[in-house]
């Protein structure tokens, strides 16, 4: 981040007019019915955050990992979530509108938990000073977690 306060009037300027041109808007709309089991909808993304949705409609989300250099706020739209740690330690069980900020290092898994198909909306904030964010995986990925899926995912 430029140290905006040794700027002159005209690069400060010129520094928020930069900022300015890259506001983006966006909204969210439920995926239509589908056979997949997850499905991750891109809403917006910066060099320091991501903003996704996630949509589970079976069975758990993924394997025990964590992230390095960033962390990670879910918040619950529509069904349950059941977050866990390490050993399966239930870190917490979330309906809507609430949630749960991982911080980089923590490992953690969640899974959709009821019978309503699960739509999460995950925050992703990046410390770049740190270096990129990485995904590290401790377990191997479950069955369904297509590559295709990866893909769109884990992209940097």
């Amino acid at each position: 981040m430029p140290d905006v306060k040794s700027m002159s009037p005209e690069e400060k300027e010129q520094f928020h007019q930069a900022a300015e041109a890259r506001i983006a808007t966006f909204a969210y709309r439920p995926p239509a019915a589908s056979d997949k089991v997850k499905e991750v909808i891109p809403l917006c993304r910066s060099d320091l955050g991501r903003v996704y949705v996630q949509v589970v409609r079976e069975g758990g989300e993924n394997n025990l990992h964590y992230h390095v250099n960033s962390d990670t706020c879910w918040t619950v739209l529509r069904g349950r979530a059941r977050f866990y740690g390490v050993d399966d330690k239930l870190l917490g069980e979330f309906g809507p509108y609430q949630g749960i900020l991982i911080p980089g290092g923590s490992r953690y898994w969640f899974e959709k938990a009821g019978e309503e198909p699960l739509e999460i909306l995950q925050m992703v904030g990046i410390d770049k000073a740190k270096g990129d964010d990485r995904r590290i995986n401790l377990e191997r990925h479950k069955e369904w977690m297509s590559d295709t899926f990866l893909q769109v995912y884990d992209k940097s």
